[in-house]
């Protein structure tokens, strides 16, 4: 007799780490610009340059850049960048230099505020969100071979679904647009600000490739031409959509795939008569793609003969199994009331960020508290500030339905902005309406034992004989045909020929017979 072995390459979540850092700088106002009147807008995105594994720790280095635009005493806006680097090590308890290590980070807050005309203070609060996986091997016995002289050996398999990442790849995808000015717009002088900003994403794995929507909203303040021009705003909407080669993918892959903005640049361009009427849109998306495959395997659980003794040596064997993949919509939709001494008189433009502040696992699903951050650009009616801004929290409650999800369970959350709009009802109230996506992907980390090895020895008479030949047998709880007939020295084929047995499923409290039966061999 001799075990068939197969080699299982898993892949598990090992450990998750995170940690918050403050960051905190002062900036001069470059002599080439004016004097700081007020801070109106400010933004900030995280770059991680480097993540470098030390031991059980990891090193990060990256900055937060930032930008502000300002009123300038005498009137206008102005635009201030600057960035602030930072180095972090995160503690990562079992990390091996064989692990995979992905680094993700949200920005939780981010506030300039003037200390005077030429200074302004910028404080941060960052989390970087440190996960690790890793994958192994590992041998186990899938059947048993026999060798013919006389061997009789009963073998019962479990089958198993494995969930495993069989693509992992970081890619990029550029959008390139030029955007033309509406025709009730004047021409551009000069952009003081310009934003853009990931909306609406979704991804879909094809034979070979992954296939990405999205969309880009992007928003632009700028003086027009002529002296005394009032400042200018356009906001558009640039629509992407496209397939990124990916080796070894396949249409029924479970796609988890993260997109953010790396780089984002808008540009003034004159039109074909030469009038400054084009903006050149140049962003570029960063993807980190994980597919899971799911594969059923079967393992050899336990065996036994009833002409030999045998003893199986076990391991065991531990892998994730996907418990859950939904995609949920949260819809907001909330009336603000705007407490400002100015009166607004038209919103220029919305932006939100989603926030999640808690997660729990209750009665098979998932429970999010988080918060949609608003800020709103608008036109007031003071002469002497007519450009304002405001940032109100809208905080919502969603449950995501997971059935079987525990406190073992490991769960990969992706909270994104789908859509959102600002409408002034009258007087200072503002109504929010927003569409969340929250991508949600369960694991269950489940082990089992498997059978390595076998020890194979003469059959024990001596014990055979104690066992009655034939006997009564009241089915308890948690029983089996083959615990039953592994225990009485028999087969289930000759314990469902005995009792007559159309179905190898037992209640509790069923009476059998059972007939001791010995191999020749």
């Amino acid at each position: 007799m001799e075990l068939v072995k197969k080699n299982i390459r898993m892949n598990r979540w090992k450990n998750h780490a995170a940690t918050q850092l403050t960051l905190d700088d002062d900036f001069i106002v470059p002599d080439t610009m004016d004097d700081m009147e007020q801070v109106i807008l400010d933004t900030g995105g995280i770059q991680v340059e480097s993540s470098r594994p030390q031991g059980e720790k990891v090193v990060i280095r990256g900055k937060l850049d930032f930008k502000v635009l300002y009123r300038r005493e005498g009137g206008g806006l102005q635009a201030l960048g600057g960035s602030i680097p930072f180095e972090e090590t995160v503690n990562v308890p079992g990390l091996t230099e064989h692990d995979y290590v992905n680094v993700t980070w949200d920005l939780d807050d981010l506030n300039a505020g003037m200390i005077n005309s030429r200074k302004i203070n910028v404080k941060a609060l960052v989390t970087l969100n440190v996960q690790v996986e890793t994958m192994f091997d590992a041998e186990a016995a899938v059947d048993v071979a026999l060798a013919g002289n006389g061997e009789d050996v009963k073998a019962l398999k479990e089958e198993l679904e494995v969930a495993e990442i069989a693509v992992r790849k970081k890619d990029t995808y550029r959008v390139k647009e030029n955007l033309t000015l509406p025709g009730s717009k004047p021409n551009l002088e000069k952009i003081l600000w310009s934003e853009v900003r990931l909306s609406g994403t979704s991804s879909r794995p094809a034979d070979g490739s992954v296939h990405i929507d999205g969309e880009l909203a992007v928003f632009v303040i700028y003086d027009s031409e002529g002296d005394g021009a009032p400042v200018q705003w356009v906001e558009e909407s640039v629509p992407f959509s496209g397939e990124l080669e990916v080796a070894g993918c396949r249409e029924e892959m479970i796609p988890v795939v993260s997109m953010r903005l790396v780089h984002r640049d808008v540009e003034a361009k004159p039109d074909y008569d030469g009038e400054m009427r084009e903006l050149e849109l140049d962003a570029v998306v960063e993807l980190d793609m994980k597919l899971y495959e799911e594969e059923k395997i079967q393992l050899l659980s336990d065996l036994y003969s009833t002409n030999r003794e045998i003893v199986p040596e076990t391991g065991e064997v531990c892998f994730d199994q996907i418990l859950t993949k939904n995609l949920c919509k949260c819809k907001i939709s909330e009336k603000l009331e705007i407490s400002r001494h100015d009166r607004i008189l038209q919103i220029c433009h919305s932006e939100g960020s989603v926030k999640i502040d808690e997660t729990e696992v209750k009665d098979d699903t998932l429970h999010i508290e988080g918060a949609l951050e608003v800020q709103l650009l608008y036109l007031t009616d003071d002469d002497s500030q007519p450009v304002q801004s405001v940032t109100e929290i809208v905080p919502f409650h969603q449950m995501v339905e997971a059935k079987g999800i525990d406190q073992n369970s490991i769960y990969q959350l992706n909270a994104s902005l789908d859509n959102m709009s600002a409408v002034m009802l009258g007087g200072s109230m503002v109504e929010i309406k927003a569409v969340i996506n929250l991508d949600l992907l369960v694991l269950q980390p489940v082990c089992r034992p498997v059978i390595t090895g076998v020890d194979v020895q003469p059959l024990d008479t001596e014990k055979l004989q104690k066992l009655p030949g034939i006997v009564g047998y009241i089915v308890q709880p948690g029983d089996s045909l083959w615990k039953i007939a592994k225990k009485f020295h028999t087969t289930v084929d000759n314990i469902m020929d005995t009792n007559g047995l159309t179905s190898d499923l037992l209640q509790p409290g069923e009476k059998l017979i059972l007939v001791k039966e010995i191999a020749q061999g």
